[in-house]
């Protein structure tokens, strides 16, 4: 108990350390993951999609660890892989059941690449560890400028797919009969996702990456069904989500990754509960 407590404990040198110049690159590269996480999100809980983006996140890892192994930058190596999964499953997944089929087999391959990955690279823990669970507090000033650059791409592709992807999205057979390409549209929105995911990963890892992308949508819809303020909301409580828990990262020695999924996950209780006390 004493080492936890000595572990994690109040600093008084926090505001110190939130002006420190590691933690700027933090807070920009947090909001900058937390406004595509938010804008995505929405799509990805209303496609029903959560199982794909759980997949990817797990695609990740064998491209963070094969980045590794050839010196390239994780963020790269994140990124190729995600993209290729994220193809295999438009390109295989033609409907609902054949892509959760197709999900699978790519969820099953990628934890398998994953693994030998991970026994090859096994000399740099520290790492892997970052790439499960994410270090925000490690972002490099190249890191913001690709994550800038990620930011710009998925916002320039999802003004101009937005409302045909919302509209296959809602009822991809009236939308396929009046000639709206469904497919094509899933797997551009499955790129988009994995470019998403490979931007979340240096916030809170492989692992939870649920927290970014799903929860503040899941949370939003909870309070409207309107899809702009759905958006919008989602997007506050990413921000909110990534900025409190620096903070408080700070504040008490902690990993940032766990305030961040916390708040977001503590928020969704909470608005959950207070929705249903007001049903009543």
């Amino acid at each position: 108990m004493s080492a936890f407590t000595a572990t994690v404990g109040w600093r008084s040198d926090w505001f110190d350390i939130v002006r420190a110049d590691f933690m700027r690159n933090a807070f920009v590269v947090g909001a900058l993951v937390a406004v595509a996480a938010g804008i995505v999100g929405y799509f990805v809980v209303v496609r029903r999609d959560t199982f794909a983006a759980h997949a990817l996140a797990h695609v990740g890892f064998p491209g963070a660890t094969a980045a590794l192994l050839v010196g390239v930058p994780l963020l790269l190596g994140t990124s190729v892989f995600c993209v290729l999964g994220a193809l295999t499953i438009g390109v295989l997944g033609r409907d609902v059941g054949r892509r959760e089929i197709a999900t699978g087999t790519v969820l099953a391959g990628a934890t398998a690449v994953g693994v030998l990955c991970n026994a090859l690279a096994s000399g740099s823990t520290a790492t892997l560890t970052n790439v499960l669970f994410g270090n925000l507090l490690a972002v490099s000033n190249g890191q913001v400028v690709a994550s800038v650059a990620y930011t710009v791409v998925l916002g320039a592709v999802l003004a101009v797919i937005s409302r045909p992807l919302l509209f296959a999205s809602v009822d991809p057979d009236v939308a396929s009969a009046r000639g709206v390409p469904v497919r094509t549209l899933g797997t551009a929105f499955t790129v988009v996702l994995a470019l998403t995911v490979a931007m979340s990963v240096q916030v809170v890892g492989t692992l939870l990456l649920f927290a970014l992308i799903v929860t503040p949508a899941a949370t939003a819809l909870i309070v409207t069904a309107r899809p702009v303020a759905v958006v919008g909301l989602a997007v506050v409580m990413a921000l909110l989500a990534v900025w409190c828990g620096l903070v408080v990262a700070a504040m008490f020695d902690l990993p940032p990754s766990f305030p961040i999924v916390a708040i977001a996950v503590l928020t969704w209780l909470g608005v959950g509960a207070a929705a249903r006390v007001r049903a009543k």
